[in-house]
């Protein structure tokens, strides 16, 4: 296992495999966006992610989410974390089945290094946002608004709202009007992985 372990990240500069084996990043959401966040970032080498969602697979998630047919009707952050154990084995993955709102957010995803917002509710996305900032506002939180519908790659972008709040996404294109599929969800996704490992490894973003 040591050895695979040592294969899996041969492809990475050798400096960064330390910054990011120690990192802790919390998802709020385990659907279109938080799922392949966190496939992403698994991938990637992140030493733990901690990972929140109350709901369960259904089919129609199977058109973006990183799921399977045989884990329909399952918790989605228990089939989460079966498959990114089979991704990489490596990091650590703390679930919790939960319907996160202001109150418990501080308390299950308080020490992570950086939140990754990944709700579909608009009012879900504020009051995470409220929350964070009012009891972390030196940790950042990177968000995703405007994924839905397919096409216009060029609108999607990443915008620093202010200190330590960043958004990715075209910030118009609302899943409830324009249904999501899989490209546009997953481009958004990548952005908001890319951006966490860009504040682990720069520190700093630069937009």
């Amino acid at each position: 296992m040591e050895t695979l372990e040592k294969k899996f990240f041969s492809r990475h500069v050798l400096a960064v495999v330390p910054i990011l084996k120690k990192a802790k990043i919390g998802i709020a959401g385990a659907g279109g966006l938080g799922s392949n966040v966190a496939v992403a970032l698994a991938r990637s080498g992140v030493g733990k992610l901690v990972i929140a969602d109350f709901d369960r697979v259904e089919p129609h998630n199977l058109n973006r989410q990183q799921y399977f047919v045989d884990q329909i009707g399952m918790f989605k952050v228990t089939a989460l974390k079966e498959n990114l154990e089979r991704i990489n084995p490596f990091s650590e993955y703390e679930v919790h089945r939960v319907f996160l709102n202001g109150e418990n957010i501080p308390s299950i995803l308080g020490d992570v290094d950086i939140m990754v917002e990944a709700f579909d509710s608009v009012e879900s996305k504020l009051e995470l946002l409220e929350s964070w900032t009012e009891k972390f506002p030196g940790k950042p939180v990177v968000m995703g608004s405007g994924m839905g519908g397919y096409g216009n790659n060029n609108e999607l972008s990443t915008k620093r709202l202010f200190e330590n709040v960043y958004v990715c996404g075209d910030g118009k294109t609302d899943v409830a009007i324009h249904p999501p599929i899989a490209p546009r969800v997953a481009i958004v996704a990548a952005m908001q992985a890319n951006l966490v490992l860009e504040i682990l490894l720069n520190n700093k973003v630069v937009l």
